[in-house]
């Protein structure tokens, strides 16, 4: 029977000890692959806990890929041995501060991320710009580095550090106008001799970016586990783009023995990287964030990016990548000669936002209220006719979800019917390069962008429709 000694008082909850301790023991292969584990109840009886807490370290695990279940028969330890990677690198050094330096009556559900106006904290965002005005002036005047100030990438390895745990040190990040200049920033940084494989299907315009530099692009089809490593291997690409934590736009989220199947290929050659847009991981509505690439990568082959137009606004156009550090000197030498692109002024403000704790503050009040939303989509679809006719799936993250309308009726007369009815629906299909590999009637819905009346009255048209 397993054994550990769990302590109460401590800050950390017992679950999350709980789902530590076994985490360890598979990733060190005390706990081998396909080993049964006692169940629920045996185990809680031996540690003198709750039923629950065992529960809920179990599914933490299930969700990550660690563990998975078997309908009457119990709980598993995943098969990930094979794919763990071993590296004698010692550990990298921690960056941690306190120790080291719809228009009219259509509903528009497209991959456009849109906040309310009200939910950006506007008169907090004033008072901290006023500040840097009246106090930091004079940082104001001087020219900041092509990688942005060093106040923002602090404050933003410091986030990392407390959100994700991820250890970086702020001259790995580079900040920019949005993904899309970063993507750019990756293109001319590889060149057009480096091949680079992508998502299918996927945010349109990471390709559109990859292919203005005449990258040479492969598209992977998406299966049931993400992508499928044979067809990354046959594709021969160096570099792969994957959004793990909530891919757009199936929303599904990455499965870790895949996530270490990954980052082997990615340690089998030199100048293979993947680059990881962790995509609306601030959302995450069921158990804990699942570790990022970035943060169990032992040869620094992730190429970390993020933005804070999901978190923030749409218009506050400041993202970020890590880079490696055997690409920052090559960064510096080729691209260094850009000038910023994001104002010194929104730079400090955003650093000030971020490391006064206000954005921890937003994001908590933001999961709420978008849980909530999500839980009234549910709601709505429970009270409607067509409950066994629409499903949302991939709904543990993120600010959008797919529905499933189950008909006969073709993806293109329905669409077709829906607009007629001012309605504007969005296949999953018009994301996609090779849209025979995508499922019929799967519509990205941004629910984050609807209010409750908006969602009642999209159901009511599917359920006219149909």
């Amino acid at each position: 029977m397993l054994t550990y000694n769990l302590n109460p008082h401590q800050s950390e909850p017992l679950y999350q000890q709980l789902y530590l301790a076994l985490k360890n023991d598979i990733t060190t292969a005390k706990l081998r692959g396909h080993e049964k584990l006692p169940s629920k109840r045996k185990l809680a009886k031996h540690l003198g806990l709750s039923v629950t807490t065992v529960d809920t370290a179990y599914q933490q695990l299930i969700a990550e890929g660690y563990l998975y279940s078997k309908p009457n028969s119990g709980f598993f330890v995943s098969d990930i041995q094979h794919v763990l990677i071993s590296t004698d690198s010692p550990i990298r050094p921690v960056f941690h501060k306190t120790t080291s330096p719809v228009v009219d009556n259509s509903l528009l559900v497209p991959a456009k991320p849109y906040q309310h106006q009200q939910d950006f904290p506007f008169s907090v965002w004033s008072n901290l710009l006023k500040q840097v005005l009246n106090q930091d002036s004079h940082k104001l005047l001087e020219p900041a580095p092509s990688g942005g100030v060093q106040d923002l990438k602090e404050a933003i390895a410091q986030h990392l550090y407390d959100f994700r745990g991820m250890l970086v040190s702020p001259e790995q990040i580079i900040i920019g106008a949005g993904t899309e200049y970063l993507y750019s920033l990756i293109s001319q940084l590889f060149g057009p001799k480096q091949h680079i494989a992508i998502e299918d299907p996927s945010y349109s315009r990471i390709a559109k970016v990859y292919l203005s530099h005449q990258i040479p692009l492969t598209y992977l089809p998406i299966s049931a586990d993400g992508i499928n490593l044979k067809d990354l291997e046959q594709s021969r690409a160096d570099i792969l783009h994957i959004s793990p934590s909530h891919q757009f736009p199936t929303g599904q989220v990455l499965p870790v023995n895949k996530r270490y199947q990954l980052l082997g290929w990615a340690s089998q050659a030199d100048n293979r990287y993947i680059i990881e847009d962790d995509y609306d991981s601030e959302f995450r509505f069921k158990h804990r964030p699942i570790p990022s690439l970035k943060e169990i990568d032992q040869s620094d082959k992730v190429i970390y990016m993020n933005t804070f137009s999901r978190s923030l606004l749409t218009t506050l156009r400041i993202a970020y990548m890590i880079l490696p550090p055997k690409l920052l000197a090559t960064f510096h030498d080729k691209l260094g000669f850009y000038s910023p692109t994001v104002s010194n002024l929104e730079q400090y403000t955003l650093a000030r936002f971020i490391s006064q704790g206000y954005f921890e503050r937003h994001l908590s009040r933001m999961r709420l209220r978008y849980q909530k939303k999500l839980e009234s989509c549910h709601q709505t679809i429970k009270k409607s006719p067509l409950k066994d006719k629409i499903t949302i799936t991939e709904d543990h993250s993120g600010l959008h979800f797919v529905l499933v309308v189950k008909t006969d009726l073709n993806e293109k007369d329905l669409v077709k019917n829906c607009r007629q009815k001012g309605i504007l629906l969005s296949p999953l299909s018009d994301f996609a390069h090779n849209k025979a590999t995508v499922p019929q009637n799967h519509f990205v819905i941004q629910y984050a962008n609807m209010t409750t009346e908006e969602f009642v009255h999209l159901v009511a048209t599917l359920e006219e429709v149909l």
